[in-house]
């Protein structure tokens, strides 16, 4: 389901039922009312006044429902948006069960739906944690970090990840972390930004010749390198399908209860 399209449809459905009654149908009560007070002597008593007036129903929920779900339009479009983490290709960054938001202005607003840029602003930058949808099937939204920016040569080689011909600082900060034994836990400098990766030092991993990202596009990679998805099997990011910049997690939910403990910002 295409909450976004949905969203749009309430929001165009109720705004017209309440248009249509500001502009016509509140006025057709009026004139029923006027009509039946002049055909009387004795006039028309309060409780048959208000019922003449009354809205109907789908008016009354229009009316109700149309301010909330045009700001919930609002927010969600261009300002923040939630998620919920399905996978663990972006551990140990983030968690399956994470829940969290989404900066839609930061990379330029976009119309709801046909996602089409209006405004510019700012360009992903490398080591974003970004929000975009699949290039293979856009409904399915993918979170990633972004490894190469347009015009970027990008290599990947025994677990080493190479930018423009340097490789990508790294330090070994674990071996066999209590959550992820079987993995490595390092460090990873991608241009100003520092955050952590898994390695998997029995995983052979994929291996990838030198690709220069093409204009408009961007490479991405998961953090939890030898489990995640990405630009590596699939592909470059065009920059019209860019949803956001993941920010900060608010709440973690396992299936158990909701838990808040781990609310912090995204790096």
């Amino acid at each position: 389901m295409d909450f976004s399209l949905m969203l749009v449809l309430a929001v165009a459905v109720t705004g017209l039922v309440w248009l249509l009654d500001l502009v016509w149908l509140r006025g057709l009560r009026r004139q029923r009312l006027a009509a039946t007070e002049a055909g009387t002597t004795e006039g028309v008593d309060e409780h048959a006044r208000e019922k003449a007036l009354k809205e109907p129903w789908p008016v009354d929920y229009a009316r109700s429902f149309f301010p909330v779900l045009l700001v919930v339009l609002v927010l969600r479009s261009f300002l923040v948006e939630p998620f919920q983490i399905p996978s663990g290709s972006m551990r140990p960054t983030l968690e399956i069960g994470d829940f969290i938001l989404v900066n839609k202005f930061t990379y330029g607003l976009r119309l709801p739906v046909i996602n089409t840029k209006f405004v510019d602003m700012n360009d992903p930058e490398r080591g974003d944690v970004m929000v975009f949808r699949f290039p293979d099937e856009p409904s399915v939204n993918f979170i990633k970090r972004v490894v190469g920016l347009p015009g970027d040569s990008i290599r990947y080689e025994d677990k080493q990840l190479y930018v423009n011909g340097d490789p990508v600082p790294k330090q070994l900060i674990e071996e066999g972390p209590p959550e992820a034994p079987d993995e490595l836990l390092l460090s990873e400098s991608l241009g100003e930004v520092e955050h952590r990766i898994y390695n998997s030092p029995r995983a052979l991993g994929p291996q990838m010749r030198e690709l220069v990202v093409p204009e408009g596009h961007y490479f991405t990679m998961g953090d939890n390198r030898d489990h995640s998805n990405d630009s590596r099997y699939w592909g470059f990011v065009p920059e019209e399908n860019i949803v956001g910049r993941a920010f900060a997690v608010w709440m973690r939910w396992d299936g158990g209860l909701p838990s808040f403990s781990s609310i912090r910002l995204i790096h």
